[in-house]
């Protein structure tokens, strides 16, 4: 079986190129990246074929895709400031790059496809927890691009009878994400700082909650979608339900790493929600064996990796 990942060198992406080498019966991974955010390093050493290019070049795609069982659209352009900057640019990557992508797999047959949205497609709606169902209510270009990579999968699934699976993604963090840019994550913002010894910066007053999703835990669900070729009528969070806030984050990147964390506190950021969790009724019924991995351990796995880098200069 042949897999197909966009965005392959990014940081999901390449935690899922990995698991996918573990898993019986796929012979051949294909990763699709621009390598505008991802890492050649980050595929090192892994049994996987890199074709570098845009997923808004057609020909790139054409050389991926033939006689794929499956392709997990993960390339995108993140962050939501990055979207507030540059907003044509977001659009055009997320989008349009989604409709690239599922032409792509129209041309060539492809059976199943697997896509990343976003929790922030809740935006200003207030109900917690975010149920599928609840009207989007964006409050980010990045968001309203976001919405429309969902909305143009389940219209292709309607249109030519394609399977397909939209995930809404709530704040993955775990090892190879990047944290040396401006538009960079909290967690590796925080770890990188806290290695460092530079106060965390928090945008806030640190009240402000995530529903914080361990990339193992969104990797498993993944390859569990492609082998089984799950799909589904609507949008699925792909999340566990478990507010945490930036605080206590830091709270418990104090105890991994056995000392007090500086903080220094700024305004809130442009676009940010205040609270986000997901209910996760849809993704126990798709996926029973779905496992949370605890904050702890997955900042335990996320410093480790990190610290590696930061020390060694890599």
């Amino acid at each position: 079986m042949k897999i197909v990942v966009t965005g392959g060198a990014g940081f999901i992406g390449s935690n899922l190129v990995q698991a996918l080498t573990e898993a019986p019966g796929i012979t051949e991974i294909v990763a699709v990246d621009d390598l505008s955010t991802g890492s050649v390093d980050n595929l090192l050493g892994l049994p996987v074929k890199l074709i570098t290019g845009t997923v808004l070049d057609p020909d790139v795609l054409d050389a991926a895709m033939d006689g794929a069982a499956s392709v997990v659209h993960l390339g995108a352009l993140g962050s939501v400031p990055r979207s507030i900057d540059d907003p044509l640019r977001s659009h055009h990557a997320n989008a349009t790059g989604t409709l690239t992508v599922l032409e792509a797999v129209r041309r060539h047959g492809v059976p199943h496809v697997v896509l990343a949205s976003s929790s922030s497609v809740y935006g200003a709606n207030p109900v917690l927890p975010r149920q599928e169902a609840l009207r989007p209510m964006p409050i980010s270009p990045y968001a309203v691009s976001k919405l429309a990579t969902e909305a143009y999968a389940l219209a292709y699934a309607s249109c030519y009878d394609l399977k397909v699976l939209p995930f809404r993604f709530f704040n993955v963090y775990g090892p190879r994400q990047a944290a040396n840019h401006a538009y960079a994550a909290v967690v590796p913002r925080f770890v990188t700082a806290a290695i460092e010894g530079r106060p965390l910066q928090v945008h806030g007053d640190g009240t402000q909650t995530r529903d914080f999703t361990y990339v193992g835990s969104v990797t498993d669900v993944i390859v569990d979608a492609v082998m089984r070729g799950v799909a589904a009528p609507d949008v699925v969070n792909l999340a566990f339900g478990v507010r945490i806030s930036l605080l206590q984050v830091i709270a418990e990147l104090e105890g991994v790493l056995g000392r007090s964390l500086p903080m220094e506190h700024g305004p809130p950021r442009a676009g940010d929600v205040r609270d986000s969790q997901a209910d996760s009724s849809r993704l126990s019924e798709l996926f029973p064996t779905a496992r949370r991995h605890s904050l702890r351990s997955g900042l335990e796995a996320t410093v480790a990796w990190m610290a590696d880098r930061v020390l060694t200069g890599r």
